[in-house]
């Protein structure tokens, strides 16, 4: 399986850190929270957490004190759509394809539900064809990438199709409230609105670096499954965001890690690229301190984390966009992601 076209997209507000701290000063909500939530939103929002800006579906900014279960699934709806098929298009125009070209979509997402599911509404503003295979699939949060690049991968390999989309979407204001909740504020505080696309084939695009699909594995840990989670409280999804989170990322990450490393014959030193979810600061200082890793194997997901947030499921293909319109050497690069569940994914991919 080869990549072949990638593309991303964001709502066009963008707001600073700081930005979001004044707004929330001055809103009616911020006064009504206790000491300790107004001291979590300062430190998160005004400290070093990796991230100076995020995009939004907010417009204005003050759109999120006036959050209801219809507003917010009204915010999902309106965006959710847009985001995924201008992601969309972006990869299929440079995989140099037409809507038509593509067998299948695959659209992942866990802020938000829609029935029929978002490919009913991404085949319409493409122009999918009518027989076009659609998946949904849903509810396996910030390392949802993964599971479905390898459901294209098994699609392709039984030869049921010759191109698939895959896209990952997340309008996580969808999710943004304000109470007293720790995980929920943090919440508010790290996530952004975006989307990613790529077109996946089973021969690569001549006319741009060679991305082939080489091992993969994935490892799920359902005894630490309130670790990481939404829940559906007052009729809104609630983040449940443990301190639990980034030593349990980094220690799962490393044995996928070793597992695909091990049967694919290739050391970590042979590993010139590496494209990693970045949950936050933190998980990133854990990822590297299980490892031992250079702060540098850290520079594309630090920048994209620091220019749009954490994104969920779209981020990893927002890295790996970064790294190949950086030129980031080739060679052997490994694309990971985690989330919700515990569950933990990783791929090998040899660029060119």
């Amino acid at each position: 399986m080869f990549i072949t076209g990638i593309g991303t997209a964001n709502p066009p507000q963008r707001y600073t850190q700081a930005e979001c701290w004044h707004a929330l000063q001055e809103s009616k909500q911020f006064k009504q929270l206790d000491r300790r939530a107004r001291t979590v939103l300062q430190k998160v929002l005004l400290g070093e957490n990796g991230i100076r800006t995020r995009h939004l579906a907010l417009n204005p900014l003050t759109e999120v004190f006036d959050a209801t279960p219809d507003s917010l699934h009204q915010r999902f709806a309106q965006h959710a759509p847009v985001l995924a098929a201008q992601a969309a298009e972006r990869a299929l125009q440079q995989a140099g394809h037409q809507a038509d070209e593509i067998d299948a979509v695959i659209i992942s997402t866990c802020t938000g539900y829609l029935c029929p599911g978002l490919t009913s509404y991404v085949t319409e503003r493409l122009g999918l064809r009518p027989d076009v295979l659609g998946l949904d699939l849903v509810g396996l949060g910030c390392g949802a990438a993964l599971p479905n690049l390898r459901t294209a991968e098994a699609l392709l390999a039984a030869k049921r199709c010759q191109r698939v989309l895959s896209i990952c979407v997340e309008v996580c204001s969808a999710a943004f409230y304000i109470d007293n909740d720790p995980g929920v504020l943090i919440s508010d505080c790290l996530f952004g609105d975006g989307a990613a696309a790529v077109v996946l084939a089973d021969a690569p695009n001549q006319r741009l670096r060679r991305v082939e699909w080489k091992a993969t594995a994935s490892l799920i840990d359902p005894l630490e499954r309130d670790t990481l989670r939404f829940e559906q409280k007052n009729g809104m999804l609630r983040n449940i965001l443990t301190p639990l989170v980034p030593e349990l990322a980094a220690r799962n990450a490393e044995l996928v890690l070793d597992n695909v490393l091990n049967k694919a014959g290739v050391t970590r030193s042979q590993i010139s690229t590496w494209i990693w979810h970045a949950g936050g600061r933190d998980v990133l200082a854990a990822l590297q301190q299980q490892l031992s890793l250079a702060v540098d194997d850290f520079n594309w997901s630090s920048s994209v984390l620091s220019e749009f947030g954490n994104l969920s499921s779209p981020f990893v293909y927002f890295v790996l966009q970064a790294a190949l319109k950086g030129n980031a050497p080739g060679g052997w690069w490994w694309l990971s992601s985690f989330g919700a569940g515990f569950s933990c994914h990783g791929a090998l991919l040899e660029v060119h």
